[in-house]
């Protein structure tokens, strides 16, 4: 039998390589042609943040609006927004909506084709704020988060908030021992219409009785401790003298003096120190 032969294909004949000076000059067209591209698209984002096309045509307000309306909160930030839907800063836009009184943060986000959407979170006043200086007429608030704030007082006053005087920066200490304070003294009725804090570290509140309570320096706890054992025995003092309370000492370790209309005791052999160390 006759075999069939296979034919045999030669190999191809190797590609000559390209000169050195040909593969320079296509790398430089293509690098050229990579930084042309890079460049267009850079100017083409640079022309969009300039251009005068897509505006910011809306701005929408969600959260707390209770101190403020719509048309005011637009009036106070949309001028200080600057550039179009691509190029407005939004810390910026933050800070701006931020400026806008009550208004206790902002969250700003861009959303397409030409709006922003903003949330807002609005202070809520806890207090009124004096600092330390009685003579200060500054419209100053304190929030719930116990941070001062500015805005119009008149907003508030009949709100019957508590006054707040002590140094700058213990505003949030103040709001914790009053909150705590306001639980203890409810148990007797009464309530704190101020808290002042010297410059010394020493402790005083007003009750919207008219009575004072002197409660003197320490910790947070200590002062409470105070505090609970007057609430536990007050209410005996005041039977047995059926006198209403104009001042309560509670500086002394082992017990506190009261200043009854007509009446004093002392620690050292008045009827509030007794009432205080037996119960």
């Amino acid at each position: 039998m006759a075999r069939s032969a296979t034919p045999r294909t030669s190999a191809a004949p190797p590609r000559a390589s390209l000169p050195a000076d040909v593969r320079l000059m296509n790398t430089v067209a293509t690098a050229v042609y990579v930084a042309a591209g890079v460049g267009a698209v850079v100017a083409g984002v640079l022309w969009l943040m300039r251009s005068p096309l897509l505006p910011i045509r809306a701005i929408q307000l969600d959260g707390d609006l209770a101190r403020n309306s719509v048309p005011t909160i637009r009036a106070n930030a949309a001028p200080l927004l600057v550039g179009n839907f691509f190029s407005v800063d939004l810390q910026q836009g933050r800070a701006a909506f931020e400026t806008v009184p009550w208004v206790r943060r902002a969250v700003v986000r861009r959303v397409w084709p030409d709006r922003l959407a903003v949330r807002l979170e609005e202070h809520r006043a806890a207090a009124l704020w004096e600092g330390s200086d009685r003579n200060s007429s500054a419209d100053r608030l304190v929030n719930s988060f116990g941070e001062v704030f500015e805005a119009n007082v008149g907003d508030v006053e009949d709100d019957g908030l508590p006054v707040f005087a002590g140094p700058e920066g213990a505003a949030a200490q103040m709001l914790a021992l009053y909150r705590r304070l306001q639980g203890a003294l409810a148990r007797l009725e009464l309530g704190v219409v101020r808290v002042e804090l010297s410059g010394r570290g020493s402790w005083r509140v007003d009750l919207d009785s008219g009575a004072a309570l002197e409660l003197g320096r320490g910790s947070e706890e200590e002062l409470m401790a105070r505090s609970e054992r007057f609430v536990r025995t007050y209410t005996q003092v005041v039977a047995k003298w059926q006198q209403p309370l104009i001042y309560a000492d509670l500086r002394h370790a082992d017990g506190y003096a009261v200043r009854l209309q007509g009446v004093s005791t002392s620690p050292a052999g008045g009827t509030a120190a007794a009432a205080a160390r037996n119960n």
